[in-house]
């Protein structure tokens, strides 16, 4: 085939924009402001996220940052939003079990390991780090994608008839999940002693409502 066969052949260049270069130009910089402010939030915890510093990090004007993010709680709404994606990594990674009573452990133990490694994205997401910050409907949203592998198996274990009552897969999720926040939660607040002795009461709490979840019903035999 000649040469001008060839150019023939060749599909023409798809023309940018300039609407969609500043686009993608705001698009990658506010991804640039959103991994320094993960740094200082991995490095420092959430206390030491403010725009000046991550201003300061990335050698601009505060003014930029604002102009991207609006204020603190917008920058605060995409690291959560981070936190929820890592969480969900964390969780749709764990083995799958076919006995759904030591699955629903396993998931919990994940959970541990995230507050542990992640403190202070957990800190940011469900502690109370940032006084004035509130997840939106999509910080929402990828709060339920993040635990929606814990209620799927809570799904799979009603169907099974593992599960006894009338209550709805969301709110025992909500009663698991409440329950093992409360024990990391006082684990951070230093109200539980060593990592070791808060696993310990993890651990005990876990296997407490696992095996209250599972329990035969009254009667079956």
């Amino acid at each position: 085939m000649n040469e001008q066969g060839n150019h023939a052949e060749a599909a023409p260049k798809k023309v940018t924009t300039y609407q969609e270069a500043r686009l993608q130009n705001t698009a990658n910089l506010r991804q640039l402001v959103v991994d320094a402010a993960a740094i200082i939030l991995q490095e420092e915890g959430p206390e030491a996220v403010t725009v000046r510093k991550v201003a300061q990090r990335m050698d601009c004007s505060t003014k930029i940052i604002y102009s991207l993010f609006t204020n603190k709680e917008g920058l605060a709404q995409q690291l959560y939003l981070d936190g929820c994606k890592i969480l969900s990594n964390e969780f749709e990674s764990t083995s799958q079990s076919e006995d759904l009573q030591q699955y629903l452990l396993n998931l919990a133990e994940v959970y541990w390991e995230f507050g542990q490694r992640h403190t202070s994205y957990y800190k940011l997401m469900f502690g109370g780090a940032f006084a004035d910050f509130k997840p939106d409907e999509q910080g929402m949203k990828g709060t339920v994608t993040a635990m929606r592998r814990l209620l799927s198996v809570i799904v799979s274990a009603q169907e099974k008839g593992l599960i006894a009552g009338n209550s709805t897969p969301e709110l025992i999720v909500g009663t698991i999940w409440s329950s093992l926040h409360g024990v990391i939660h006082l684990y951070i607040g230093g109200h539980l002693g060593s990592v070791a002795a808060a696993h310990v009461v993890y651990e005990q709490t876990v296997f407490q409502l696992a095996s209250s979840l599972f329990a035969p019903a009254a009667g079956s035999v």
